[in-house]
């Protein structure tokens, strides 16, 4: 293993002492300005090993320090990357074929391969985290030749490449993994990508451009990357001037609102990455009260999107009435509009609204700042319009804690939110309304069950599959079907539209993101003119 060098371009202390004392302006002053940029985060990375991280700081850093056989860019076309070109195909669409790119060398030093690819997927899916999202569409990998893969498939698979592109697929170097003492070291990284790791704690990452990169060099000479705990702090380093970019989708909403209100004023430079995130309420439909279909379909009636995206997040989030983002093709919006006078007739129609009032519990993430704003702004909604038919009521909950009782059925309402793995109808789609053993309209097992509704329907599954081995027209013509089923069902209600933000000083050219929504650290700078 390549020995982890010591940071020595800070005057006092170690990095990670300098960079937090510069931070919290406790006396240690930073060097002179140069290339190097320090973006700010929120939260710590606790482990970098691919198989195991699954948090969006994690993959954004795993982005920087290695290469995936292929990228989304910005437009959302698929680029190969360490992949030459795009898989080739049998005929039966069973087997795959991908030629890899050559001369490409790991941090380390060792040649990259079709070994050593062979060596990480095979690792992901004996032992990752998220091995399902791999494991449920590739049942084999083969070393064909020197650089050349090959993937034995499930069944067809349209979206390969896009799956492909997932961050936990990242090679890491087979050398340095035989030579780490336990395994995977958590908080170590050897892989293909622009940067090198050369710090690494849970709160400040040093990266240093690596030298012998086959592809496009850095603009910057290393990025220091800081995670911050609160969003106080984070807003604070970038208004003082503290870090150079913020990046964080973690602030409260009024925090992101100024900001953007900055940017456009000419005081902050802004950047925003695709809209990739959903935010959706879950219903739990397998037992009263919302077993109920005309109840669900009320309450999608009852959802003011556009009055309540204004109030909450000053229209930063765009309104959204389907489960696939509008940016990604088959997206499919199905979902009604507000109509609170057909929310009453339906409710009425229940027996409510008669002197009888339908009480329903919603659990927001209490750690999620945008959560609580949204249950209250419903929660008024429905007082103001509705108050004789239905009274909400509102429970907080760390999210860590929620997501362990989802597939209990734990919760009648529960505000969540989902960015897909990779930028593909099937990563939406499949996540939520998944089933693999069914009665009636009731899931007894897979996503859905797993994911707190218990919804699908006759035969909804089969044409979930069928959409994957699809090309073209055919396919979007399945995830239609599918989608309006889904919404005649009402087992969510689509909220808003989420991407990710950045904010830079003006003296850095201003943050851009690739198809996946991940910053594009390379192409910081600072820049001759602010």
């Amino acid at each position: 293993m390549k020995r982890i060098d010591r940071p020595t371009r800070w005057t006092c202390g170690g990095a990670l002492m300098a960079l937090a004392l510069a931070i919290t302006q406790m006396g240690c002053q930073a060097p002179p300005p140069t290339s190097r940029i320090t973006v700010a985060s929120a939260g710590r990375i606790s482990s970098l090993d691919p198989a195991q991280a699954s948090t969006h700081g994690a993959m954004q850093l795993i982005s920087a320090l290695g290469d995936p056989l292929y990228a989304i860019d910005e437009q959302g076309t698929i680029q190969p990357k360490l992949a030459r070109e795009l898989p080739k195909l049998s005929d039966d669409g069973l087997t795959a074929t991908i030629p890899l790119r050559q001369g490409v060398l790991f941090h380390d030093g060792t040649p990259f391969n079709a070994e050593a690819m062979a060596f990480s997927m095979k690792r992901f899916l004996a032992i990752g985290k998220l091995s399902y999202v791999v494991g449920d569409r590739i049942s084999a990998v083969r070393v064909a030749g020197p650089h050349e893969l090959e993937l034995e498939l499930r069944r067809p698979f349209s979206p390969l490449a896009k799956l492909l592109s997932f961050a936990s697929l990242t090679p890491i170097s087979p050398t340095a993994y035989a030579d780490a003492e336990a395994g995977f070291r958590p908080h170590s990284f050897v892989g293909t990508g622009p940067y090198q790791l050369r710090l690494q704690s849970p709160q400040l990452q040093r990266l240093e451009p690596f030298k012998q990169y086959w592809g496009k060099a850095p603009r910057n000479d290393g990025i220091a990357l800081v995670g911050m705990s609160t969003s106080t702090s984070l807003y604070g380093a970038i208004r003082s001037g503290n870090v150079d970019v913020l990046l964080s989708t973690s602030l409260e909403p009024e925090q992101q609102s100024a900001l953007h209100q900055q940017a456009n004023q000419g005081k902050l430079r802004e950047g925003a990455g695709p809209a990739l995130g959903i935010g959706y309420i879950t219903l739990l439909t397998d037992r009263p009260p919302l077993d109920n279909k005309q109840l669900r379909r009320a309450l999608a009636l009852s959802l003011d999107r556009e009055l309540l995206t204004k109030r909450v997040t000053d229209k930063l989030r765009p309104p959204l009435r389907g489960l696939v983002p509008p940016k990604l093709p088959g997206a499919l919006a199905a979902w009604p509009k507000a109509d609170a006078a057909r929310s009453r007739q339906l409710l009425h129609q229940e027996g409510y609204c008669a002197g009888r009032v339908l009480p329903l519990q919603l659990t927001y993430r209490s750690n999620v700042p945008t959560d609580r704003l949204l249950a209250l702004s419903w929660q008024e909604w429905l007082r103001s319009r509705l108050g004789d038919c239905v009274r909400l009521e509102l429970t907080g909950m760390e999210s860590t804690t929620a997501y362990r009782q989802l597939g209990d059925g734990a919760f009648q309402m529960i505000l969540l939110d989902w960015m897909g793995d990779y930028p593909d109808a099937d990563n939406y789609l499949t996540p939520l309304l998944g089933c693999s053993k069914s009665e009636g309209n009731r899931c007894l097992a897979g996503d859905s069950a797993l994911g707190g509704s218990f919804w699908t329907a006759p035969g909804l599954e089969e044409k979930l599959r069928q959409s994957n081995e699809r090309r073209g027209q055919a396919r979007l013509e399945l995830l239609d079907a599918v989608q309006r089923e889904a919404a005649n069902g009402v087992p969510y209600l689509p909220m808003w539209q989420t991407r990710p933000r950045a904010w830079a000083r003006n003296s850095i050219t201003a943050p851009e993101f690739d198809g996946s929504g991940r910053l594009n650290f390379a192409n910081l700078n600072r820049r001759t003119q602010p």
